[in-house]
């Protein structure tokens, strides 16, 4: 059994005179010119991919020192650390912004500190270094803190917990702005008889 096109239909694709409406026309010509420029918007942004190579800059701990250590028979905690923080940009061709940068030092669950900085900028295929001198007042430990600290004397081994994040951004050529948060969380150890750093891999991951 034949069916037949209802009249509507048939008037919007066919002209009086049996021709194809101008507006079915004009429907797939923007069609093919959308499809056009998202295959060459494509083709552009793997290409400038290609050859600007963009590399997500990071930060990590690039050095520290335990300047101080003293514990005492009513449970008090006292210390202080240098910590090196640098931020890199592997990018050869375009300078990237480093801000929202906070980070917080613990040791055993107690808070020592929270560092911060200003905003700032690493050219090109740099890095910049951030030094952070962390004097804390006398944290008051329980027993269980205690008895850590006097086996890190002991074994000549202390671990502090670090963790922060910065909020990176730059240019990657003609595709625009490109923005990630950099996290840190790691453990700083050190040497508490002599106050040296135990180097250990503490980097961003990105997200």
């Amino acid at each position: 059994m034949a069916t037949t096109m209802p009249k509507f239909k048939r008037k919007l694709a066919m002209g009086a005179n049996g021709r194809t409406n101008p507006l079915v026309w004009l429907v797939a010509i923007i069609c093919t010119i959308i499809a056009v420029a998202v295959v060459v918007v494509g083709i552009a942004v793997f290409i400038g991919y290609m050859v600007i190579h963009p590399r997500v800059p990071a930060i990590g701990v690039s050095n520290a020192h335990l300047d101080l250590l003293r514990n005492d028979y009513a449970g008090l905690l006292q210390t202080q650390l240098t910590i090196v923080v640098t931020a890199k940009n592997g990018n050869a061709k375009a300078h990237a912004t480093f801000s929202d940068i906070s980070f917080n030092i613990s040791y055993q669950g107690q808070d020592i500190a929270v560092l911060v900085a200003d905003p700032f900028e690493v050219p090109k295929n740099s890095s910049k270094d951030l030094n952070f001198v962390v004097q804390s007042s006398s944290i008051p430990l329980n027993p269980d803190q205690m008895q850590q600290v006097d086996g890190a004397w002991k074994k000549n081994e202390i671990e502090f917990d670090f963790k922060g994040a910065a909020r990176t951004q730059w240019r990657v050529g003609p595709l625009g702005s490109v923005k990630f948060f950099c996290h840190l969380d790691c453990d700083l150890k050190f040497h508490p008889l002599n106050g040296s750093y135990i180097p250990s891999p503490c980097t961003s991951k990105s997200k």
